[in-house]
């Protein structure tokens, strides 16, 4: 049975439409938060699209970009600079700070920015391990020439290709591009599969998907590209055990591991980003 999610958009200095969590599903596989950012421009001389530094605990970060740039600093003392291709990982586990901001050429150029960032739960055996960033570039992620189009398998394997990218439970990702009426199947045993269709429309398992909507297939399927094309976000794995809550910035199997993160936070006990003073506040509803 398939499930179809519509974004919910936001603006957060740029646009940003959320698919995960949704009210009809909360996670497929290990992705518990997807969000479309952009495309935006930022202007010259501003911090419009700066993200200041925030925590997390309990999940691993995913940042895929189509254009653009974006510069991720944390508390590890990581400085990196993404780029369109590149994975960027970053394991919170136990907790780690982050800030995300807009690289000065990127304004002043007026290049777009434009990418994927999701959340990947961790199993509740791995939840507390300690912080870390990977950052893969661009041409040591496997891409492949398929029927009509080009899959680039950003974590997990498909066919004979595997990815570089370690997660702590089984997961796949895939970035499929498919010209005009192209097709497009997958079938992975013992796996939660979605679609997400960041640009272009396409039939998925016989049903519509439009630019922007999201739907969860389970574990097989079948693609056909629409008349322009698509550039389709294939993203699940192998179901978690235990329920996971979802309070702003923390993911965790328990309640009270929570409400400690979030006095962590507003205590300022969380160590802070080598040279950044400026930082998100814990939100009014969970003080």
């Amino acid at each position: 049975m398939s499930l179809m999610i519509n974004p919910r958009t936001q603006d957060i200095g740029f646009p940003v439409r959320r698919l995960l969590p949704a009210r009809e599903c909360q996670r497929v596989g290990p992705f518990i938060f997807v969000d479309h950012m952009g495309p935006a421009l930022f202007e010259k001389g501003t911090t419009a699209g700066d993200v200041r530094q925030h925590p997390h605990i309990g999940l691993a970060t995913v940042t895929y970009l189509f254009t653009g740039a974006m510069m991720h600093r944390d508390s590890l003392g990581v400085v990196q600079r993404i780029e369109p291709g590149a994975i960027n990982l970053m394991t919170a586990g136990k907790g780690i700070v982050h800030s995300e901001r807009m690289p000065a050429d990127i304004r002043d150029n007026e290049v777009p920015v434009e990418g994927i960032q999701t959340w990947l739960a961790l199993p509740i055996e791995h939840e507390e391990v300690d912080p870390k960033f990977e950052h893969y570039p661009a041409q040591t992620i496997p891409v492949t020439e398929i029927p009509g189009g080009t899959a680039r398998v950003l974590i997990g394997t498909l066919g004979e290709l595997s990815s570089p990218v370690r997660t702590y439970s089984p997961t796949s990702y895939f970035e499929i591009i498919l010209e005009p009426s192209a097709q497009f199947r997958i079938e992975l045993s013992r796996q939660e599969l979605a679609v997400y269709m960041a640009a272009g429309a396409a039939k998925a398992n016989g049903e519509k998907v439009d630019s922007y909507q999201l739907l969860v297939v389970g574990g097989s399927l079948a693609l056909q590209a629409g008349p322009e094309g698509c550039r389709a976000m294939v993203l699940g794995g192998a179901p978690l055990e235990g329920k996971r809550y979802l309070h702003w910035n923390f993911v965790s199997s328990s309640m009270e591991r929570l409400n400690q993160a979030s006095g962590q936070w507003a205590a300022k006990r969380f160590t802070l980003v080598p040279g950044e003073t400026e930082f998100i506040p814990l939100p009014q509803n969970l003080r």
